[in-house]
C-alpha cells in the first residue's frame, strides 16, 4: 500500500495473476450474474472483466505475519469473538481520510447513529428471504451411476454506489469452520479503474504484473458507505464496525 500524504491518495496493488487469495479478476456479461475466473496470463483481457476484492477491515493482532500488512499495527479494539485487533484495509483507509479531514467527525458518527437504528432482527444474516434454497432431490443416473440430484441457490445482494463504476456484492454463503451461513461481502469494479503501464485491454498478463487501485477524494465515500454496509450483515460486524469507528475518532 502506497500512502501519498499530501495528496490525499492510498495506491492499492493489485496482483493480476493471483489465483486465489482475496482479490481475483473476474468475467461476466451482465451485471447480476455470478462472474467466472479468467486466467489472465492466457486470455486477454477484456471489457467485461472486473476485480472482486473480498476486502477485510480488521486484523488480529496475535497474529503477527499478517498484522505485518497493516500500516496502523499499534492501533487496537475488542472485536466481537473478543480478540484484540487492528485496523487493516478498510478501516486502515477510512483512519487515513479522517485524518486528512476529507472524512468528517459528524460523518462517522452519522454511521454510528444509523448502525445504533438497525434491530438485531434486521440485520442480513436474520432476514428469512435471504436463505440457500435446495430444490428437492431427484434420482438422475449418468453413466450408470444412480445420483440424487439436488440444485443449490445462493442469494445475491448487488449494490450501485451512484456516479462510480463500482459495486459492493453481498454472498450468503455456508461457514467454512461452523455450521450455518454467513454473509460475505466483496468490492467489485472494472479493470479499467485499475493503473497500469500499459492499457490493460486487448492483452494478456505479465507473469507477477501488479497494477494499483486509487483511492482518493474522489471516491472515499464509497468506503465509507461500505463500513455501514459491513455493519449491517451481522451482530458480530455491527460490533467490530462501531468500535473500529470508536477507534478512529478517539
Amino acid at each position: 500500500m502506497l500512502i501519498k500524504k499530501d495528496e490525499h491518495i492510498i495506491e492499492i496493488p493489485i496482483l493480476l495473476t493471483a489465483v486465489s487469495g482475496k482479490i481475483r479478476i473476474k468475467n461476466r456479461s451482465i451485471l447480476n450474474e455470478y462472474g467466472t475466473p479468467v486466467a489472465v496470463k492466457r486470455d486477454s483481457f477484456l471489457l467485461s472483466n472486473y476485480v472482486e476484492w473480498q476486502i477485510g477491515y480488521d486484523v488480529v493482532k496475535k497474529e503477527t505475519e499478517k498484522l505485518a500488512e497493516s500500516s496502523l499495527p499499534e492501533t487496537e479494539f475488542t472485536g466481537a469473538n473478543g480478540k484484540i485487533k487492528a485496523l487493516y484495509e478498510l478501516s486502515e483507509y477510512i483512519w487515513y481520510f479522517y485524518k486528512w479531514n476529507v472524512i468528517t467527525k459528524e460523518e462517522l458518527e452519522n454511521v454510528v447513529a444509523y448502525l445504533n437504528s438497525i434491530q438485531d432482527q434486521n440485520l442480513i444474516d436474520n432476514n428469512s428471504e435471504l436463505q440457500i434454497d435446495r430444490s428437492h432431490p431427484i434420482e438422475k443416473n449418468i453413466n450408470g451411476f444412480d445420483f440424487e440430484w439436488t440444485q443449490v441457490k445462493y442469494p445475491l445482494l448487488i449494490y450501485k454506489f451512484n456516479g462510480y463504476e463500482i459495486v459492493t456484492e453481498i454472498k450468503i454463503t455456508e461457514k467454512q469452520y461452523a455450521v450455518g451461513t454467513q454473509p460475505m461481502l466483496y468490492l467489485c469494479f472494472p479493470i479499467t479503474e485499475l493503473k497500469t503501464k500499459t492499457n490493460l485491454i486487448g492483452r494478456c498478463a505479465e507473469t507477477k504484473e501488479i497494477a494499483y487501485f486509487e483511492i482518493s477524494e474522489n471516491n472515499i465515500k464509497v468506503f465509507l458507505e461500505m463500513l455501514k454496509m459491513f455493519g449491517i450483515l451481522s451482530k458480530d460486524h455491527k460490533h467490530d464496525i462501531l468500535q473500529i469507528i470508536n477507534t478512529i475518532i478517539k
